[in-house]
């Protein structure tokens, strides 16, 4: 039975139910124990992509780093299927990041019909995704082709809602990126009756959930190195210092805490738990998007602190900042009752603990951007549809991850005033 539940505030009942769910999700594509060195080496990856105002490297977007190829990254797979997915990819923007996950890789995957609704942009992404069926709109892949089984969504966030409620209710599998829902809580609960209604999967594609520390802080919080997790943090740094295009221009004085999921998955990626009320500052902005006058938004805030109570009652502070220049950064840490880990390092009162390794994936999908979180993401999502299973971030947990950060804004707004927040859970 799938609930809703307003403002729990309790580490008791249904919401340890959801975390354990959470927890079994992940151990059934559990990370192989290994004699390997936790390692989070990077290093750039040449890539460009046009934009209404020129060439914008990638490697200048926070994320797009590419990981150090691993020659083990197959090691240990087998293959649980001969299945085909049939899926159709939609969105090939400033990032093109319907074909930066690998479905065309992937060998339990069709990629049969791709979308976007600028014809150049189209025909780039049919070439990059070796798909010849194309469509100028997702509504008309919707209504016109009948073999999808599932889409990848990578359009502007403002529309992941609405366009993930139309495929929902198209009776497709849906893959989103982030966030699921943006800044709107009437939309969140519209999305997840949609979802209860319809039996589909649905995953958000949180990069930080396959980051390697985050990886391995989620399986040694499941064998209890860390017991209850009193204090985390997590850092979301990237420089706005020029507009980065946008359909609509969306990003153009963009709320920070409207795009919450990077900083809050070290918390809620990691343990399965939920935030149950939020005090958030706003740091007014220098540059001229984060004036309030100046953006569609409203916003007058170019950083925004979030500190919230935890659904185990500890504590998490989560920033969100555009206009600080120096380190872009995906980032954080946790404390616990019996260990920390930060810096890729966990210390505590074990003197030893197991090396963790991401799944392992089919030969031929790489591991790609953001700490090398694409290949995992969309392997996720495949196989749980496969397996007729619960993916990682599934809808619930991918509401707790973006709409916290809607109600934070809402308090900074407010000064920092102490807000609820809505609970989403199975």
């Amino acid at each position: 039975m799938v609930m809703k539940v307003e403002n729990t505030n309790t580490d008791g009942g249904n919401v340890n139910k959801s975390r354990r769910q959470f927890l079994q999700a992940v151990g059934i594509g559990a990370a192989a124990i290994g004699l390997q060195q936790i390692s989070c080496a990077g290093s750039k990856q040449v890539a460009q992509t046009h934009s209404g105002s020129g060439v914008v490297d990638l490697t200048s977007i926070p994320g797009f780093e590419k990981t150090t190829a691993d020659p083990r990254a197959s090691d240990g797979w087998q293959s649980i299927s001969d299945r085909k997915i049939k899926v159709g990819l939609v969105g090939h923007g400033v990032c093109k990041f319907a074909v930066q996950f690998g479905f065309q890789d992937h060998p339990n995957v069709e990629v049969v019909a791709v979308s976007d609704l600028f014809p150049d942009r189209l025909a780039e992404m049919a070439t990059i995704a070796r798909c010849n069926r194309t469509y100028p709109s997702l509504e008309e892949m919707l209504k016109k082709d009948k073999d999808i089984e599932a889409v990848f969504l990578a359009t502007d966030a403002p529309s992941h809602a609405r366009h993930a409620i139309m495929a929902l209710e198209y009776g497709k599998h849906v893959a989103c990126a982030v966030p699921a829902v943006f800044g709107s809580l009437e939309d969140a609960d519209k999305l997840y009756e949609a979802w209860k209604k319809s039996g589909k999967k649905y995953m958000m594609f949180e990069t930080s959930a396959y980051h390697e520390d985050v990886h391995t802080m989620r399986e040694l919080y499941k064998r209890d190195y860390f017991g209850k997790i009193i204090y985390s943090e997590g850092e979301y740094y990237h420089y706005f210092g020029t507009p980065l295009d946008g359909y609509n221009n969306w990003r153009d004085g963009l709320p920070p805490q409207f795009y919450p999921t990077h900083s809050n998955g070290y918390y809620i990626c990691v343990t399965g738990q939920r935030f149950t009320e939020v005090s958030c500052l706003g740091i007014p902005s220098i540059l001229e998007q984060f004036q309030a006058k100046n953006n569609v938004y409203k916003n007058p805030f170019g950083t925004e602190v979030a500190n919230f109570r935890t659904s185990e009652n500890g504590s998490s502070r989560m920033v969100v900042s555009w206009d600080t220049p120096g380190f872009g950064a995906e980032a954080g840490r946790i404390r616990g009752e019996k260990g920390s880990f930060s810096n890729n390092q966990f210390q505590g009162l074990v003197n030893e603990v197991p090396a963790i390794k991401r799944p392992p994936l089919p030969p031929g999908v790489d591991t790609g951007g953001h700490g090398g979180s694409h290949g995992q993401l969309m392997n996720e999502f495949v196989t749980a549809v496969i397996q007729d299973r619960t993916p990682l971030v599934d809808l619930p947990i991918a509401l707790n991850l973006s709409v916290s950060g809607v109600v934070a804004h809402q308090s900074a707004l407010k000064g920092g005033e102490w807000m609820k927040i809505p609970q989403y859970h199975i």
